[in-house]
């Protein structure tokens, strides 16, 4: 949730956030660093043997439309998401000061063509608690 960060600036100025995750009205799994957190000092803290998969994403699944309208809620004016197409992607990530582009457009390819998916089978699926209206509220914050 926290990766929303880069859409802060764009949602105060242009009333837009850059969307990568496609299309619009697609929920994907998000989950905030405080989760993540909680789950790793509660996890560190159990025992077991042999391996285990843990699956965590947020309290629910929120599309990028979710997250517009979440910063509209917030900033109490209409924020709208507004698609980035794909032959834009390097450029925005390299303005944004990433040196290294592809791993972020494979990971992106791979959400919206749904070759990355949780498994579930052989898993532990955990939501954690914190929704993304939380996570943005600290993120408008900073």
């Amino acid at each position: 949730m926290e990766n929303s960060r880069w859409d802060v600036d764009p949602a105060r100025t242009r009333a837009e956030i850059d969307a990568f995750l496609n299309p619009l009205d697609r929920q994907f799994p998000m989950v905030s660093t405080e989760d993540i957190g909680r789950l790793a000092a509660k996890t560190l803290q159990q025992e077991w043997s042999g391996n285990r998969y843990l699956e965590l994403e947020g309290p629910r699944r929120y599309s990028q439309l979710d997250a517009a309208a979440t910063f509209s809620r917030l900033l109490s004016r209409p924020v709208r998401a507004e698609t980035v197409p794909r032959a834009h992607w390097a450029a925005v990530f390299e303005k944004e000061g990433m040196a290294h582009t592809a791993p972020r457009i494979e990971m992106l390819d791979g959400f919206n063509s749904g070759w990355i998916e949780f498994e579930r089978d052989g898993t532990e699926n955990i939501l954690g608690n914190r929704t993304l209206e939380e996570a943005f509220r600290d993120l408008l914050r900073t």
